[in-house]
């Protein structure tokens, strides 16, 4: 999961280096927080809608086993097909087998953030098939040859300039092509329209799959989502095992949460509900069109795959639902915690490291992996709550965080940093007269340099703190001081 071979701190100072990377995360985070905020604002039951959203979620995990069997019996008997995969290589080896034994050559791609997890991309070129993103910003990623940096905005780390640079030198754009952002989109859609038409398999993601009818919702914002999953005669699906709701009543709360929380909209633009693929009249009678999707076309066929694979993922989620972060499996994916995140906001999401950056990732990741290779994640927050506040199923994340710090540090990663303060608070605090000493120096020392109550300037390994904020001076008289007068 990992996209980067250094440690967090060190990406983390590469990203506060970034003054584009800076512009490019200011300008998208403060829209979508502002957009969030006015979608909620057009919804009086905003409050009793996330109770409810949250009681779904909660009931939900609560008896997955029960909604899983339920939902891959309904997927069955509607002619789809379930792979159960415990682990991303199972996962990959099921759709390679199955792109080589149905022969595709080229794979459409919509977002997904699962086969990011399984890095599904590399495994299907790695066996000869050509596969595409279709998504507007995955399309870029994967021109640029990056990650994506947000779970819903892959490319909000790039601004319109660098975009058109990347279309130039990959694209061979003209000037028209990069005139403005229509003309880029159009430049996109040119090219992704001839991958659409020759595809033979469709990759999509799941933002919810309902139990009791089998069917699975894609939402988006593009149409690329309706193209990858009609288009190709095979249709691969691919979500977390968390992904579930039991009923289509319960989709219709979840999606009015999901767009509101993302976007500020009240319903994403394509709200795709897929049950099954196509069958029995449905069936294709003369082969595939040569343009499926022409408004020219010569005859009507009717929509969807011949084929519907559904991969449902564990790879820790298992383990996960067992923990005491149980709570993080509630997540419906929305990015407002990301988008919230003073600390996101500074660093951007490839300074993670991970696949989920963010609050939300600081604890799935460790959760899915384990703390030893993501120990520092937990510690990328300045536990401010703002992204509790925002969740739209109300998830504790701050709790979490604290949870997994005390676990890294009782299983002794904590950041050296952080051992070394915490040794040298336990040595003085146990030594009455060493912390005296310590507080009356320091007292005197902050005395000399304090304006008004205030530091502008420390000095040593803390000057970087007064870099961005300033540092309130030493009271006067220590507690214990005041306390022995008010008692004399």
């Amino acid at each position: 999961m990992t996209t980067a071979n250094v440690t967090f701190y060190e990406r983390v100072e590469d990203a506060l280096q970034d003054k584009k990377l800076h512009a490019a995360l200011n300008l998208a985070t403060t829209r979508f927080v502002t957009l969030r905020a006015k979608g909620f604002e057009s919804l009086p039951e905003a409050d009793a809608l996330r109770d409810h959203g949250r009681h779904i979620r909660a009931h939900t995990l609560a008896h997955l086993d029960r909604y899983l069997a339920q939902f891959a019996e309904a997927v069955e008997q509607l002619g789809g097909h379930i792979c159960w995969a415990e682990t991303p290589e199972e996962a990959n080896r099921y759709v390679v087998e199955l792109a080589q034994a149905r022969g595709v050559k080229t794979v459409v791609k919509s977002k997904s953030m699962i086969s990011e997890e399984l890095e599904i991309n590399h495994e299907l070129e790695a066996a000869g098939v050509r596969v595409v993103e279709t998504d507007l910003g995955e399309y870029i990623i994967q021109l640029a040859h990056e990650k994506p940096s947000h779970i819903i905005a892959p490319v909000i780390h790039k601004s319109r300039q660098q975009i058109a640079e990347l279309f130039r030198e990959k694209l061979d754009a003209t000037e028209s092509d990069l005139a403005d952002v229509p003309s880029m989109t159009a430049l996109a859609r040119r090219l992704l329209r001839a991958d659409f038409l020759q595809a033979d398999m469709g990759i999509s993601g799941v933002n919810f799959g309902v139990a009791e009818t089998g069917s699975i919702c894609l939402v988006t914002n593009e149409g690329n989502g309706r193209l990858t999953t009609t288009t190709p005669r095979i249709h691969v699906a691919m979500m977390g095992m968390e992904r579930l709701v039991p009923t289509l009543e319960d989709l219709g709360v979840m999606l009015q949460l999901l767009a509101r929380s993302a976007t500020g909209q009240k319903l994403s633009v394509y709200s795709n509900i897929i049950t099954g693929p196509r069958r029995g009249e449905e069936a294709r009678t003369g082969g595939r069109e040569e343009d499926t999707v022409s408004a020219n076309r010569k005859s009507v066929e009717p929509d969807g795959p011949d084929e519907l694979h559904i991969v449902i993922l564990d790879n820790g989620r298992s383990k996960v639902l067992a923990s005491e972060v149980a709570e993080i499996l509630y997540c419906i994916r929305c990015g407002a915690c990301l988008n919230i995140c003073p600390v996101y906001q500074q660093i951007g999401g490839h300074a993670y490291g991970s696949v989920y950056p963010g609050p939300v990732g600081a604890v799935l990741t460790p959760g899915l992996q384990g703390l030893g290779p993501w120990s520092e994640l937990p510690h990328a927050s300045s536990l401010c709550g703002a992204c509790r506040e925002v969740c739209p199923m109300r998830i504790d994340i701050p709790r979490m965080l604290l949870k997994l710090r005390d676990e890294s540090t009782r299983a002794g990663q904590a950041p050296a940093w952080l051992k070394l303060g915490i040794g040298l608070y336990r040595f003085a605090v146990v030594r009455p007269g060493l912390y005296r000493l310590g507080g009356a120096l320091a007292q005197g020392a902050t005395r000399l340099i304090a304006k008004n109550g205030w530091i502008n300037n420390l000095p040593g390994p803390v000057a970087a703190w007064t870099d961005y904020r300033d540092f309130p001076a030493f009271a006067p008289q220590t507690f214990s001081q005041r306390w022995r007068e008010e008692r004399e």
